[in-house]
């Protein structure tokens, strides 16, 4: 082999690694997607629900929701707590999430999942894709 394209191999590999190193860093410092639940939620005397806490997500091809569901003591069933619209443009929001499950639910321990959730396009059918999830321990206190 010739020093000519062992030295052109070598210069496209150089250029390949100078490439490919601006995207490696913007990839680590791009935001974490996430989302959290604060630890006190409310219930009023009607049943109402209410659940929040702060998401974080990365522009995406879709409309982003935050959900949230909720269970409390030895029952197992999750009830949807309503569902908001999320903005996702790296920065940090508050969500509030509010609804009335089909269970009375009372003051004291339960527990939360909240998901930050795209909904997709692909063909006609929107699909889910998730993007953070939170399982939380949290105390109800009367509204």
């Amino acid at each position: 082999m010739s020093p000519r394209p062992a030295a052109l191999a070598a210069a496209a590999g150089a250029a390949l690694v100078l490439l490919a190193a601006p995207a490696a860093t913007a990839a680590s410092s791009a935001p974490t997607e996430t989302v959290t639940v604060d630890s006190t939620g409310r219930v009023a005397a009607d049943g109402t629900v209410t659940l929040s806490g702060t998401y974080r997500c990365a522009p995406g091809t879709g409309p982003v929701y935050v959900s949230s569901s909720i269970s409390q003591g030895d029952d197992s069933t999750e009830y949807g707590v309503g569902g908001s619209r999320a903005v996702c443009d790296g920065v940090l929001h508050q969500w509030t999430n509010t609804g009335k499950p089909s269970r009375v639910l009372e003051p004291g321990a339960a527990h939360v999942d909240a998901t930050l959730v795209e909904l997709r396009p692909l063909g006609i059918i929107p699909l889910p894709s998730f993007h953070a999830l939170s399982k939380q321990d949290i105390t109800l206190v009367r509204a």
